[in-house]
């Protein structure tokens, strides 16, 4: 903790690792196992949970500066054994929405990414660099974002879903699907990420046969959805994950 400042009203728990000229503020918690190794600004509310890895420069729990922000006590909320690398920053919530961003356990953020107020991050996402959330946006469950990927606010990406270097969102992304392009567009299936998670032949075929009567079939939305419905006699779970991630969209899907 050399050279550190850190709140007297911080909740630290005393496994954690605190390296040179740390700020932590108050309000702050942050559970076992975690380490900062040089340079990090944490402020609250923040409650950090077990096994986070941060790196130097990252700043943890800012205050957003949207300009609707006034100050409120609004939170930011992350799990287990992230990994935070150079430079990356998280800002907490604002009360128009919740009141807190929350990211949840096992995601890798390189150097740069940005998560912004009100945000939710599942579980096992990679952002890879400069990759930028604007606020209010949700990201499932292994998705992939590419460097320099941007996302518009109020915004999905569902599980399994990929984007490529130097893409631009504007609207919903469904599970499993890969976008490209800026502005985005649909380029396939995520096939390789569906292969490496174990999904099997059939619920891959499957997805396959959900994204062509989305994406090739030229039906209007409505008249699509029926369609994964019939499909999905058996109640596949990869199939059932791709119509869910289609019916909640409400910003609009990208097709």
């Amino acid at each position: 903790m050399t050279n550190s400042v850190i709140d007297s009203s911080a909740k630290i728990d005393p496994s954690v690792k605190i390296g040179p000229f740390c700020v932590i503020g108050p309000n702050v918690e942050i559970g076992p196992n975690c380490i900062l190794h040089s340079h990090v600004v944490i402020k609250g509310p923040t409650k950090i949970s077990a096994g986070n890895i941060f790196y130097q420069f990252s700043t943890i729990g800012e205050d957003t500066p949207d300009k609707k922000y006034d100050g409120e006590a609004t939170t930011l909320e992350i799990g287990k054994n992230n990994i935070f690398r150079e430079g990356v920053t998280v800002h907490r919530g604002t009360v128009q929405d919740k009141s807190k961003t929350v990211i949840g356990d096992d995601n890798l953020f390189m150097a740069y990414s940005h998560i912004a107020h009100d945000c939710v991050v599942g579980d096992a996402n990679v952002f890879a660099n400069t990759a930028g959330l604007a606020g209010h946006v949700t990201v499932g469950n292994n998705v992939i974002l590419g460097a320099v990927t941007l996302v518009h606010q109020f915004c999905s990406l569902g599980d399994y879903s990929f984007t490529g270097l130097n893409t631009l969102i504007t609207m919903d992304v469904p599970a499993f699907v890969k976008v490209a392009a800026n502005p985005a567009r649909p380029i396939g299936l995520n096939t390789v990420g569906m292969q490496r998670n174990n999904f099997d032949n059939d619920s891959v075929n499957l997805v396959k046969k959900a994204y062509r009567i989305i994406y090739r079939k030229g039906y209007s939305l409505e008249d699509a959805i029926k369609k994964l419905h019939s499909l999905n006699q058996d109640n596949n779970p990869a199939l059932t994950t791709f119509i869910s991630s289609v019916e909640r969209s409400k910003r609009g899907l990208l097709r």
